[in-house]
């Protein structure tokens, strides 16, 4: 509920403060008074956008605050998704600058016009006469149909079933997305890999495989060259090992004569020691030199691809290449997985798609029932308000595509006259036929869903007589349901109010300016014989006025 509403150099508006209460509160005044101005400063705070034009005085701040109670509204919900401080009585305030800078405040934290009018959708209604296209809009009669069928619970199982819908139908197009272009690249990749694993790399291979593929690629010299060896060490006349036989013998004589010559004996023994291990390990070598063309081919095969690999990855070592082996084999099995997951995350897709299915066609049938309650009811209320042959006829059709309330397509169907042709109300209805309905609408709406504060502007114009009389029963009985504000020219709407204001204009200074003034007694009287009879208060009219109050 609205409880004040404070505006400061806005328009015509210097500076206002305004205390509302609940019931029903009516705003007169004359053309041009400042109606229009009041309601522009209160659109203002609920996130409208405004220019420097609205200022009063141009080098001073505008400032509009509302304080909403919001104790009987269960909106903790929506300030956390707008993360924002919930407040059972909440401060909306939103500044404008002379420099033409825009800044909105709720409870004191600063907030984005985005979620300010996110926000205000939940605290305040505001309906003129020439603001009736939500009723052409197919989400609004369906949710006066789930309001009368009690959906709430069923249409909040669909909506979460279908954001997860929603979910896995995007996650399965990705990874379609993914899939394709992992298809592109599947069968090089593959060879790639299978190129890399032919090749049986292993970490350090390269040192080994170049020693042997030297040895066999120069067995004969080899051959050549340690038999040589073999032959200059071990001759029997002439060769090292026995010259060193004869030399260890010279020295061990030489020793025995004289112990200072000891030392070299004993190295003459560690020499020829040393020599026989040479020769020995020499000879093994000999023997086993032996050509294999077989290996040597296959060596120098693997040797070749090696360096082809490394050539063609753009790589310098084995060990790079196995990175990119390992990588190849991560990408080939993600795309073999793939399918799989995809087929595990259509499943869940079809699973939920079969729940939404059920959700929806509940939601329909509920409503397929209740089009005939609401038909007979908006019928009723249209008829109290000077419109006595039109009827109205709702249309329910289940499609199968999901929508953000369910599967259906409704055609929201109106004649204005007996033995008229039902035709869609967006193309039959006038503006205050428009009015009216949308009256009748928030009548039945707030006897089953908790409304915000809602603001009439002006939407009796054009009706009088009985009619006004109906026009302003309706509005005090929405208003048991909750706040009404109404802008009104009509006495018997005004007279039907729990609270009055009038808005008039004010010079100060040779400055004119709007200001506002609640009316009681006297006043009230005056004020509603005046729209009685024209701005002449005759006594004829007072005793009206004084018969509409009572």
């Amino acid at each position: 509920m609205l409880k004040e509403l404070k505006i400061y150099n806005f328009a015509l508006i210097d500076a206002l403060e305004v205390h509302f209460s609940s019931g029903m509160t009516c705003i007169t005044g004359e053309t041009g008074a400042g109606k229009s101005i009041l309601l522009g400063g209160l659109s203002l705070v609920l996130g409208k956008r405004a220019d420097l034009s609205a200022l009063f005085q141009p080098d001073k701040k505008c400032v509009v605050e509302a304080v909403f109670d919001l104790t009987d509204y269960t909106l903790k919900e929506v300030f956390d998704e707008l993360d924002l401080d919930y407040q059972s009585e909440t401060i909306i305030r939103r500044e404008l600058l002379p420099q033409g800078k825009s800044r909105a405040f709720v409870n004191d934290t600063p907030v984005l016009l985005q979620s300010l009018e996110q926000l205000s959708a939940h605290l305040v209604d505001i309906h003129s006469q020439n603001d009736t296209q939500i009723l052409l809009q197919d989400s609004y009669p369906i949710m006066l149909l789930d309001a009368l069928a009690k959906n709430e619970n069923d249409l909040v199982s669909y909506q979460t079933q279908l954001k997860e819908y929603l979910k896995l139908d995007r996650h399965l197009q990705q990874l379609s997305d993914e899939q394709s272009k992992a298809d592109q690249n599947f069968e090089l990749n593959e060879f790639l890999w299978q190129e890399l694993e032919a090749a049986q790399l292993k970490e350090g291979m390269e040192k080994p495989l170049e020693e042997r593929l030297e040895a066999l690629a120069n067995v004969d010299f080899l051959q050549s060259q340690f038999g040589a060896v073999v032959q200059l060490m071990d001759n029997e006349s002439l060769g090292l090992r026995e010259q060193l036989i004869q030399l260890r013998g010279l020295l061990q004589s030489i020793a025995q004569k004289a112990s200072t010559y000891d030392g070299l004996a004993d190295r003459s023994k560690s020499v020829l020691i040393e020599v026989e291990d040479l020769l020995e390990d020499c000879m093994r070598a000999l023997e086993g030199l032996e050509a294999h063309p077989e290996e040597l081919q296959e060596l120098e095969t693997q040797w070749d691809q090696l360096h082809r690999l490394q050539q063609k990855h753009k790589v310098q070592s084995v060990a790079a290449l196995i990175e990119i082996r390992e990588r190849l084999n991560t990408t080939i099995q993600s795309r073999l997985d793939m399918a799989e997951k995809m087929a595990a995350i259509d499943k869940e897709k079809q699973a939920v798609y079969k729940s939404l299915k059920q959700l929806g066609g509940q939601l329909s049938e509920k409503r397929s029932s209740t089009t005939a309650v609401l038909e007979s009811e908006l019928q009723r209320l249209i008829q109290k308000m000077g419109m006595g042959d039109a009827a109205f006829k709702i249309e329910i059709t289940p499609g199968e595509n999901f929508l953000s309330n369910g599967i259906d397509q409704v055609a929201f169907l109106f004649k204005a006259n007996k033995g008229g042709t039902f035709k869609p109300l967006k193309k039959i209805a006038s503006g205050g036929e428009m009015s009216r309905i949308m009256l009748a609408f928030k009548t039945i709406l707030c006897q089953y869903k908790k409304l915000p504060t809602i603001i009439f502007d002006e939407i009796d114009t054009g009706v009088s007589g009985k009619v006004s009389d109906q026009i302003a029963q309706i509005m005090v009985g929405i208003s048991k349901q909750m706040q009404v504000l109404t802008i009104t020219h009509l006495p018997q709407v005004a007279a039907r109010g729990n609270h009055h204001y009038k808005v008039f204009k004010k010079e100060e200074l040779g400055i004119v300016q709007s200001d506002l003034k609640i009316l009681e007694g006297t006043d009230r009287v005056e004020e509603i014989a005046a729209m009685l009879s024209g701005n002449q208060l005759t006594d004829t009219a007072i005793a009206h006025a004084k018969q509409l109050l009572n």
